[in-house]
């Protein structure tokens, strides 16, 4: 990741989530800086996230929950399923129900 100290409370346009299929990850860029990522293992029928990071000097400002909102969309818009494994993003999950139908719930991941 980018060390960078931004504000990002800039415009939307300025903040994107994209997949990095060679790195296994998805990124959180802000003005085309990577700010935060969500590693992943891909499986044939679903993704398990398993570590979610934002750069500490931007923690706290929400980023994190737009990198997991884009990460989920783009699974979803793939027809894929999504194993929680990070801590983080079960969180989200149980906060944001209209995701819970992502979720594969028989893989020995707590809820």
């Amino acid at each position: 990741m980018d060390d960078i100290d931004r504000d990002p409370r800039g415009s939307a346009e300025n903040i994107a989530v994209q997949d990095d299929p060679g790195e296994s990850r998805y990124e959180l860029l802000l003005d085309e800086h990577v700010v935060g990522e969500i590693l992943y293992r891909p499986a044939p029928n679903h993704v398990v996230l398993l570590h979610t990071e934002v750069l500490p000097s931007l923690e706290g400002k929400g980023l994190g929950a737009r990198l997991v909102a884009g990460a989920l969309d783009d699974i979803r818009a793939r027809g894929l399923r999504v194993v929680p494994f990070c801590p983080f993003v079960r969180s989200y999950v149980r906060r944001h129900p209209d995701y819970a139908d992502l979720v594969v719930r028989d893989v020995g991941v707590p809820d």
